[in-house]
């Protein structure tokens, strides 16, 4: 919850406008200043102030307990022209929450945490555990000091700058699920890694669940930090023992069908599980359910004077590196969506087409590996992507417009398999781009069609355009035409003309979006196929599409507007 504090009309009026805006995750608090302060600091994960930063200092400046403790706080000055974040911009999301205010009140987000200044993501920002001497490493990394990276496997984490190197000495950023004796130099990143099986008889104490996992944990030497999930079987699933443990441990309970676990191969299956839940093995199969290597065989608890009531397993997951299929939009940055930004600063690897990569390369952070090459070279890049993913990165690759559309994720989605984790960033297309720029002419039911032969042969194009043309459908050209392909686009045209009057209008956008945009109108019969090439769009409207006051508009059939 957001806790909403105000002084002033203007700043009641602005923290309206911020309620109005999320009513779910906001609470205003009225009356006196001081008291709101106290009990929203002490009831919410958030607060914005509409207040002065030095009168905010003084408020809260009593009530700070830590860093990990203290809400994330926002002050947005009374003339409504910045949203300053000023406590808790990492472990309290105040950076984050500033931007999000910024968006809604149309002010400028005042961010001054230093690893956001120098584009380096925090230590504190990536999802993970971390302890040690963050903030030295933090400052050695930001200084450009050598600082030695020490990970057992490679993660799918965001770029980090040169400085920061196997090869290092010194100053050290470990990323590992091992324990070890952190030195006053060394910052320890808790990957995910671990899994712990666990099962127990009815009515099985939480604490003795708990205590065997993390004597478990200590006796092999690994983090209890790095355990991503407890797993048991179905039956278990309501065990008030598991799934306190779960809770305390804080991670959560993944349960199995007794019938799955009894199908892994484990090294301790028993009957006594068998005859209770209907598998020989619970806490090693369910262990090794999602995968990855058993590094703790099945160990009994040990309570003093009675049977043990617990038993628990420890497997390490090998990391999945992670692809993100990214579309660009079609040129305009601002038609770039936010989530695509967001993919292209967590990549530790870009893939792409080398126009492309022009495009969007002044967002990549420091450190990102760039792999660009030409046209032609699709499926090269599509098999680049997936093998850097396979070996633990973070990777984007790219492509214009919707990435699915005409595009990379084909390709890479059919050489991919299910060992890496694949994400679909959406973007805006050509067509709809092209739309939007002639007016509506995609208002009824619409299909886009590539002329290129090159993938596909023209029998089956033209069996598509001659559908399209008997269906009365409205067509988007894609490729409609090169230097090498010089016919296919007055064909299709001429497919079209036998379902459709030569005056049916016809839209003609080359570079939607871009710089050098240009468009026109024109008819069926009057399009010149000369005048188009590939970086052109052409709309070829239905029987109801008409031109209103130098719009294709498309009628969408709506009874009430006959």
């Amino acid at each position: 919850m957001i806790g909403l504090i105000s002084a002033t009309a203007a700043g009641a009026a602005a923290r309206d406008r911020l309620a109005a805006a999320w009513p779910e995750r906001t609470r205003i608090y009225e009356g006196p200043v001081r008291p709101s302060v106290e009990r929203a600091f002490a009831e919410c994960e958030q607060l914005v102030c509409f207040l002065a930063t030095g009168a905010v200092v003084r408020l809260i400046a009593p009530l700070l307990a830590g860093k990990s403790a203290d809400p994330g706080v926002v002050c947005v000055d009374e003339g409504q022209r910045y949203a300053v974040s000023l406590l808790g911009g990492h472990s309290g999301a105040a950076n984050e929450l500033a931007a999000q205010v910024a968006d809604v009140l149309g002010c400028a987000p005042v961010v001054t945490t230093a690893t956001d200044a120098a584009d380096i993501p925090g230590l504190d920002t990536l999802g993970w555990p971390v302890e040690g001497a963050v903030a030295s490493v933090t400052r050695a990394v930001l200084d450009g000091e050598p600082v030695a990276l020490r990970a057992d496997a490679v993660w799918p984490l965001p770029p980090l700058p040169g400085n920061v190197t196997p090869e290092g000495a010194g100053t050290a950023l470990h990323v590992t699920d091992r324990s070890f004796d952190a030195g006053p130099n060394d910052a320890v990143l808790r990957p995910p890694s671990l899994v712990v099986g666990v099962g127990a008889s009815k009515g099985s104490p939480v604490d003795e669940v708990v205590g065997l996992v993390e004597e478990t944990l200590r006796e092999a030497g690994l983090s209890a930090l790095s355990v991503a999930e407890l797993a048991t079987v179905d039956a278990k699933a309501e065990e008030p023992g598991i799934v306190g443990a779960a809770g305390l441990l804080g991670v959560p309970l993944v349960t199995y069908a007794a019938e799955r676990l009894a199908e892994i191969a484990v090294p301790n299956p028993s009957g006594a599980p068998l005859a209770a839940v209907g598998t020989p093995s619970v806490a090693e199969a369910a262990a090794l359910a999602g995968g990855g290597e058993l590094l703790v065989p099945k160990r009994k608890s040990n309570p003093v004077g009675r049977a043990a009531m617990a038993t628990c397993a420890v497997v390490r997951r090998a990391p999945r590196g992670r692809l993100a299929v990214v579309g660009l939009g079609p040129g305009a940055r601002d038609l770039l969506t936010p989530r695509a930004r967001e993919e292209l600063r967590r990549a530790s690897v870009l893939v792409g087409l080398d126009q492309y990569v022009d495009q969007i390369r002044d967002l990549l952070r420091p450190g990102a590996r760039v792999i660009e090459s030409g046209l032609g070279a699709e499926e090269e890049r599509a098999r680049t992507a997936v093998a850097e993913a396979r070996a633990g990165h973070a990777v984007a690759l790219i492509g214009s417009g919707d990435a699915g559309v005409y595009a990379m994720a084909s390709p890479a989605l059919a050489e991919a398999s299910d060992d890496i984790d694949v994400v679909g960033v959406p973007g805006v297309t050509a067509a709809l781009a092209a739309a939007a720029i002639l007016g509506a002419p995609l208002g009824h039911d619409h299909v886009s069609i590539s002329l290129s032969d090159l993938h596909t042969p023209w029998e089956v194009i033209e069996r598509r355009v001659r559908a399209a043309a008997e269906a009365d459908i409205i067509v988007t050209f894609y490729n409609p035409r090169s230097r090498g392909r010089d016919w296919q686009l007055p064909k299709a045209l001429s497919i079209l003309a036998e379902h459709r009057e030569p005056g049916t209008p016809v839209g003609v956008v080359r570079n939607a979006s871009r710089a050098d945009e240009s468009s026109r109108l024109t008819t069926l019969a009057g399009l010149d196929p000369a005048t188009v090439d590939m970086m052109t769009v052409v709309t070829v409207g239905n029987t109801a599409t008409r031109e209103i006051a130098g719009r294709m508009v498309t009628p969408r059939g709506y009874r009430w507007q006959s």
